[in-house]
């Protein structure tokens, strides 16, 4: 059974009412509050402080400071009236009980309350973030769209740049091959003009041998006939002599085969256009030249561009599968874009056409090596990663970047290196 406090002090105002609870030396966190608009208590075990107050007040606004072992509480009063007592008179163990009970009913719907406008605000700030991100992804992506279509409208821009160069070009070159035959034209009517005048001369001089013979003897007539006569013109061979091709390798290394084989394959593999897709069928001429895209492809990547540079390698490979450059420098933009699957995959395919191997493309094999190794290694396969690296030194062994490459390739396979 809890002891009642009857010590306390009280005051008021037409507008506030302020009670004064005395703890008792019992610890303030010790001390429970409960507080609505008819009904305040203070439990502090054993002692128990309760009234059931004479008019309304506000809860909301009310406050309760606790020091010097008292609680004091300023009570906000919803109507401004001088109150005859502190609490209620007349008031049976039933009727308290109501009061009680609608108190705490009172207090849980307003926690209910509270906590759905909480719910609410917060469902309200997540509905708002959203729409900030989604704002944000917008502009993002209008961002791109605008960045590919100024790259658009620049490489056009280049484009037409580029054929104006090629038609004023051709336009000299027909200009220069018009005067070129207008001179020509020239020196066989001048040489025609000498003929004739030649011819001519030979007339005339026959006639004159003519007239003479007429009055000589024959034998001397027959003697002009014949010096009046052109030789016939002599036979002749011209000899030409052909520069031989002299080969980067000796020829005791036995690989003249092979670089005229890799020769054979580089001339197939210019002759090897696709031009019968449906779809490239809009494209100018110009867009259809597989070594015009490829030095597209790489103005793009040195402007690190690399999805605009692997569209131009994509379309070039399209129109001719069989120039290793284009995989290869494919696979430096996929090896930039993290995408080592494809980079793998364009590195084997270029080291399969840069066969035989010979000392015209010993350079982009190792190239080829260099780069599937370094997407074998960033896929954590660092044994495969070696094996390209040490391929890619035999190639060319004095190649110092690719020497310290592999000995860290090495001290990561023995453990002697942390993983980076």
């Amino acid at each position: 059974m809890p002891l009642r406090v009857s010590d306390y002090s009280w005051q008021q105002t037409e507008t506030a009412v302020f009670i004064s609870v005395p703890l008792r030396g019992v610890c303030v966190r010790d001390a429970d509050v409960f507080c609505s608009e008819s009904y305040l208590k203070v439990n502090f075990a054993p002692f128990l402080f309760e009234v059931f107050l004479y008019a309304p007040v506000d809860e909301e606004s009310s406050k309760a400071k606790v020091g010097n072992d008292t609680i004091v509480f300023t009570l906000h009063k919803k109507e401004a009236v001088m109150w005859e007592a502190l609490s209620v008179s007349g008031v049976d163990k039933e009727m308290m009980q109501r009061i009680r009970e609608k108190s705490i009913l009172q207090a849980h719907e307003r926690a209910k309350e509270a906590m759905e406008a909480k719910a609410a605000a917060r469902r309200e700030d997540q509905r708002y973030a959203l729409n900030v991100m989604m704002k944000i992804e917008e502009e993002e992506r209008n961002k791109i769209k605008n960045m590919k279509e100024n790259e658009r409208i620049k490489a056009t821009k280049e484009l037409e740049a580029w054929k104006k160069c090629q038609r004023k070009a051709e336009e000299q070159k027909i200009i220069h091959t018009e005067e070129k035959l207008h001179e020509q034209e020239k020196q066989i009517e001048e040489e025609g003009k000498k003929s004739k005048h030649k011819s001519l001369a030979r007339n005339s001089t026959s006639r004159n041998l003519a007239t003479q013979g007429r009055n000589s003897e024959n034998i001397f007539s027959e003697k002009l006939k014949e010096e009046s006569i052109p030789a016939p013109r002599s036979v002749g061979s011209i000899k030409i002599n052909f520069t031989p091709r002299v080969f980067p390798t000796a020829l005791r290394e036995s690989q003249v085969a092979e670089e005229e084989e890799w020769l054979h394959k580089q001339a197939e593999a210019r002759r090897a256009m696709n031009t019968d897709i449906p779809e490239l069928s809009d494209l100018k001429e110009e867009e259809k030249n597989p070594e015009w895209l490829k030095d597209k492809g790489n103005r793009l990547f040195a402007t690190e561009n690399y999805l605009a540079a692997i569209n131009a390698y994509n379309l070039a490979i399209r129109l001719n599968n069989k120039i290793p450059l284009l995989y290869l420098n494919r696979a430096a933009c996929h090896l930039k874009l993290k995408n080592l699957h494809k980079a793998i995959e364009d590195s084997s395919k270029a080291l399969e056409l840069l066969t035989p191997p010979v000392a015209d493309n010993a350079t982009a094999r190792m190239k080829a090596h260099v780069r599937r190794g370094t997407a074998f290694c960033q896929l954590e396969l660092y044994v495969e990663g070696l094996q390209d690296y040490e391929a890619a030194l035999k190639i060319d062994p004095s190649n110092k970047i690719v020497q310290n490459d592999a000995e860290k390739i090495r001290n990561i396979i023995q453990g002697t290196e942390l993983k980076s």
